[in-house]
């Protein structure tokens, strides 16, 4: 990692740590005000890396890092993302999550339970789980999410 990503992600995260940060434009602005030039794509790749996410708390959507999350929430999906979900393809405007036989419900719960702004519901089977992404979300990026937070990175 170059000097200058370590510091736009140091400076990304204590943002996050300290304020609401609504919008990636509000932290390319933010960099560009603190010297550090940035583009959308490279501050989207940044939230990736550091596994922000948005939520909606207080009525507003806002950027969260992982350790911000509600420590039961978080662990609570990393955890049944690792031992239950065996596969995570885009389909569409949808993720299908793959489990075995009895344990999708259980992973739907925890999914809705995160309050992740991609995330609009999920309709669970025996084994299979549909994610209703909201609009503008993208699918393969979602699944990516899914499956760093599922390997734990």
């Amino acid at each position: 990692m170059t000097q200058a990503k370590q510091q736009r992600q140091r400076l990304i995260a204590d943002w996050l740590r300290k304020h609401r940060i609504a919008s990636q434009e509000e932290l390319v602005a933010r960099l560009d005000l603190a010297g550090v030039p940035a583009t959308q794509a490279t501050v989207s790749r940044d939230l990736d890396e550091l596994g922000a996410v948005r939520v909606r708390r207080d009525g507003a959507m806002h950027y969260r890092l992982p350790e911000q999350l509600e420590s039961g929430e978080a662990r609570r999906l990393d955890r049944l993302l690792a031992e239950w979900v065996t596969d995570i393809v885009p389909a569409g405007n949808l993720l299908v999550l793959r489990t075995p036989p009895g344990s999708a419900n259980l992973v739907a719960n925890a999914l809705d339970a995160a309050g992740l702004e991609e995330v609009a519901g999920t309709i669970a089977g025996d084994d299979t789980i549909f994610v209703a992404l909201v609009d503008g979300a993208v699918p393969g990026q979602v699944a990516e999410g899914l499956r760093r937070r599922r390997e734990g990175r």
